[in-house]
């Protein structure tokens, strides 16, 4: 039988793991990751553009951006529906 001290110990690891797994779930819907998603996106996607000679690089790099946001948006909602429909 495991020592008070022992289980204790055991439940403090439990606490601090779902402690950084509610962090890491909140980082994940932020509105902070969104916008970093889709400032970085459009950062390299218009200066890969700017790279090759494409005209208005800046400006074609918006589409990519927002179908980027959008898609990184809708993911949850077929999660929920995969999970719903896997169980």
């Amino acid at each position: 039988m495991s020592s008070l001290k022992e289980l204790e110990l055991r439940i403090d690891d439990i606490e601090s793991r779902n402690k950084k797994v509610e962090q890491d779930k909140a980082w994940e819907i932020s509105y902070s990751r969104r916008f970093l998603l889709l400032l970085f996106t459009y950062l390299s996607v218009g200066f890969y553009l700017k790279a090759i000679g494409i005209s208005n690089p800046w400006l074609n790099a918006i589409v990519p951006a927002i179908a980027f946001m959008l898609s990184t948006l809708i993911l949850p909602v077929f999660k929920k529906l995969w999970l719903k429909y896997m169980k």
